[in-house]
């Protein structure tokens, strides 16, 4: 079995947020932590401790949107079934979800901005040769490059139309390797100062609204992965009543 990751690290030291979201990582190191050792020995002294030394222990300020995670629907909107019931959080997804035979579509030749329609998806189908299955999970590689300035600038973003093609399918689980699902902010700005139109302002994300399904974004490495012929692993952490957790996605591969 090959395990391919496809995650992303949680770090100070890449921007993959703006600003006013990017994660931060406090590092506390054997030698400075003896001192939380001894709150729970009164009398201790470092010398006690082998070679002085504490423990390692790290503390962090994060969004759950921060590094790889999957949203839930209840991201996109507090509704979702077309407004017949209450969105999902995390904490309230199926399980048996997130186990499941993947799909790349590979869109990374296209413009950063580009909208994927629903025929482009029918397109790289046809060129891959698969018929979607009920269940599949679909990753997008768009042509972001983590790790590069101006990441959350990059890829093409998946449209309403495109989304509600593979929902409509069965598939319940997506994930890209760009900021967003949707094409990023800065490109849709730019078309909404034109056409005031606001049916394009997260368009993929709202796609939530008329069928449930679950996103991952600020995935990595999906170069490395064939169109078919793989399993995606993708457990969400577990936060109550939360917009979207933190996953490790790997991939697996039978030799």
């Amino acid at each position: 079995m090959q395990f391919i990751d496809l995650s992303i690290p949680i770090t100070n030291d890449v921007v993959s947020d703006p600003p006013v979201m990017r994660p931060q990582i406090t590092y506390m190191t054997h030698e400075t932590t003896w001192e939380q050792i001894a709150m729970f020995f009164p009398g201790l002294t470092r010398d006690d401790l082998p070679d002085g030394e504490g423990w390692a222990v790290e503390s962090l300020t994060l969004s759950t949107h921060n590094g790889t995670h999957m949203d839930a629907p209840w991201h996109f909107h507090s509704t979702t079934d077309e407004g017949a019931t209450a969105a999902p959080s995390i904490d309230e997804a199926p399980l048996d979800l997130f186990f499941r035979p993947g799909v790349k579509l590979d869109f990374s030749d296209h413009p950063a901005g580009h909208v994927i329609s629903a025929a482009e998806v029918e397109g790289e189908l046809a060129r891959i040769g698969h018929t979607l299955q009920p269940l599949d999970i679909v990753l997008v590689q768009s042509g972001a490059i983590y790790g590069t300035d101006n990441f959350t600038d990059q890829g093409c973003g998946m449209g309403a139309e495109a989304t509600l093609y593979l929902t409509e399918r069965g598939v319940k689980v997506v994930g890209t390797d760009a900021w967003s699902w949707d094409a990023p902010f800065s490109h849709t700005a730019k078309r909404w100062a034109e056409t005031r139109d606001p049916s394009i302002i997260w368009e993929g994300h709202k796609a939530g609204r008329i069928r449930p399904y679950y996103q991952i974004e600020k995935l990595t490495n999906l170069a490395a992965l064939p169109p078919t012929g793989w399993t995606l692993s993708c457990f969400p952490v577990k936060i109550e009543r939360a917009s979207a957790g933190w996953i490790r996605a790997v991939a697996l591969i039978e030799d």
